[in-house]
């Protein structure tokens, strides 16, 4: 019996674009004025009365054609680890993507698998699309989150 060779991963670059995209519709829906207005957000994400959590987005570097951002959890449950990424925003081109997940920079479109720090073969893929479901979560069910003193 032949064993047939695994076939290798191919990007979805129409896919990715497309995430791209919609993650820049879903920031520009969140963060209006980052580019003339580079201030912080923060919005609490419920579930009745439990807090799951806090999303901040903080503009940390705005230039004339992009923006930088810094996308973390606070406030999580104690026993989940708190994600933060950074993502480029491409304005002229109203795409953004993640280019910092944890402590992993700049993603290669593909990696052979496996592989030293054990990354998928797509997982620039799966970060940009992670990024829009925690953005549509938000956008959903999200609110301001303010302190009560």
């Amino acid at each position: 019996m032949a064993v047939k060779a695994r076939e290798r991963y191919r990007v979805d670059l129409i896919g990715l674009q497309a995430a791209c995209e919609a993650n820049y519709a879903r920031l520009m829906r969140l963060l209006p004025d980052m580019r003339h207005a580079p201030e912080a957000r923060r919005i609490a994400v419920t579930h009745g009365d439990q807090m799951l959590g806090v999303l901040t987005l903080e503009v940390i570097l705005t230039c004339p054609y992009t923006s930088t951002l810094r996308v973390r959890q606070e406030h999580s449950l104690p026993w989940l680890p708190v994600p933060q990424l950074e993502v480029q925003v491409y304005h002229d081109a109203r795409m953004a993507e993640v280019i910092s997940a944890e402590h992993a920079r700049r993603f290669r479109s593909i990696y052979p698998y496996p592989n030293v720090f054990m990354h998928q073969p797509d997982e620039k893929a799966q970060l940009n699309v992670f990024l829009g479901e925690w953005l549509s979560h938000c956008l959903a069910l999200g609110h301001e989150f303010e302190v009560v003193r």
